[in-house]
């Protein structure tokens, strides 16, 4: 059983993607900086590393992002995830999207984005978007496409590994991960937390860091915050919003019959196509299920026993309040709909002919889990309290591993990581709330 020290000068809550990241670097800052150690930072998880979001992730590693302020940190992520490729199970095999023309101007924005800061995406218009996707998949219909993208440093990971991987970096500088440790509230002096409560007693720390995923409303509620938030926009425009908003994800595979390759036989990059004209038409019934196509896949790069792709669609609004425990595929009320394998077979089948018919190639098992999205939908990434640091990614944390790098910066000590100060708490009531993409999904 794990022990709990009295004290920690740093005490990170949660340990997905997010909570050992930011563990590592800031053990290696600390060292770097001549303040300190691994040793003098634990991380709790109330069950283990990557028990929620984090371990169940599809893997995607990704810049498809039409909020710009968001490229950078992918930059310092795919650094990171290149820092160690084999441990953390990374294949960059790039990303490419897909869209329809009315998306042409977001993804010219988006690309300039890009390479300016650094991340290499190169833009096809028109008829060279049709070649540029039969060149790597001939049997690609193009028929709607009018814009795509390609993102070199992109690609996808394992999560076991990448969360083992973590792990083993924490352990690596001294951090200390103990697992079974629930936090059940706060003991608050003014705007500062002098302690954690737990089920195994009390804990005394400098400095908190809240990275507790889909929890973080529960947290949030614990500290006494108010659930909801005035949000003030550049324009002038002000909305009051519930602080947390959960989605319910949809995401599975599919099984194939033979190796999913480009046409120069390698592995494909992460393919991404919204159009949003085109419907989604059941190849079973030929009923239409959906008035717009959103969909993404890989090849799989765990949870399947033979070869088969793995990849998703717009996650579901639930609301304001969810039931978080169990967590994921252990949840009766979050599992994926039945409608969502016709939807996902039927949208891949309609973009290449060769995964029609694989309805019943679909993989049938427990497939759930939620994430708790901010006001508006982009991560927070700022002191809440005098001491208290939140890591709230919006549901956008396992390709971010490099957030923890920029984070660890700031707890040592450095008072502006330029990176980070677009998402800081303060821009709701500042006027410089995020307002919506032009898509359908609350991740783009």
């Amino acid at each position: 059983m794990s022990v709990l020290p009295e004290s920690k000068r740093f005490v990170i809550v949660g340990a997905g993607m997010h909570g050992l990241s930011t563990a590592w670097h800031l053990a290696m800052e600390l060292e770097r900086r001549g303040q300190g150690s691994g040793k003098d930072i634990v991380v709790l998880d109330k069950t283990g590393p990557g028990a929620g979001a984090t371990g169940i992730a599809c893997g995607c590693v990704r810049n498809l992002y039409m909020t710009k302020e968001l490229h950078p940190i992918l930059r310092h992520s795919v650094d990171v995830w290149q820092s160690d490729p084999i441990r953390f199970g990374f294949q960059q095999v790039g990303y490419i999207s897909a869209g329809e023309a009315n998306q042409q101007a977001d993804y010219e924005l988006m690309v300039e984005s890009h390479n300016a800061c650094g991340y290499r995406s190169d833009l096809y218009v028109g008829q060279e978007a049709k070649s540029f996707l039969k060149s790597i998949w001939p049997d690609f219909n193009t028929d709607r496409i009018e814009v795509a993208h390609f993102e070199h440093p992109s690609g996808y990971a394992g999560t076991r590994q990448a969360v083992a991987g973590l792990a083993e970096k924490c352990a690596q500088h001294g951090v200390e991960i103990l697992a079974g440790i629930e936090v059940t509230g706060y003991d608050l002096a003014g705007r500062t937390i002098r302690k954690l409560h737990t089920n195994l007693g009390d804990i005394s720390a400098e400095a908190v860091v809240l990275s507790v995923g889909a929890w973080m409303g529960k947290h949030w509620d614990l500290l006494g915050l108010s659930e909801e938030l005035e949000c003030r926009y550049p324009d002038g425009g002000s909305v009051t919003k519930d602080m947390w908003t959960y989605w319910r994800l949809l995401e599975g595979e599919m099984y194939i019959d033979r190796p999913y390759r480009t046409a120069d036989d390698r592995d494909p990059p992460v393919l991404h196509v919204e159009l949003m004209n085109t419907p989604v038409i059941n190849e079973t019934t030929g009923e239409e299920m959906s008035d717009h196509l959103y969909v993404y896949w890989k090849n799989a790069a765990e949870r399947m026993e033979s070869i088969g792709l793995q990849g998703g669609t717009i996650p579901i609004k639930i609301g304001n309040a969810a039931t978080l425990d169990p967590y994921g595929h252990a949840n009766d009320e979050y599992q994926a709909d039945s409608w969502f394998a016709d939807y996902f077979v039927s949208a891949m089948g309609y973009l290449m002919p060769r995964f029609k018919g694989h309805r019943s190639k679909f993989k049938d098992r427990r497939n759930g889990g939620i994430g708790a999205f901010t006001p508006d939908n982009v991560p927070i990434f700022d002191w809440v309290l005098d001491n208290a640091y939140m890591v709230a990614d919006s549901n956008h944390g396992f390709k971010m591993i490099g957030a923890g790098k920029l984070v660890a910066k700031v707890l040592a000590g450095e008072n502006r990581v330029a990176e980070l100060e677009p998402f800081a708490f303060t821009r709701f009531a500042g006027g410089k709330t995020f307002g919506s993409s032009n898509s359908h999904c609350p991740w783009v």
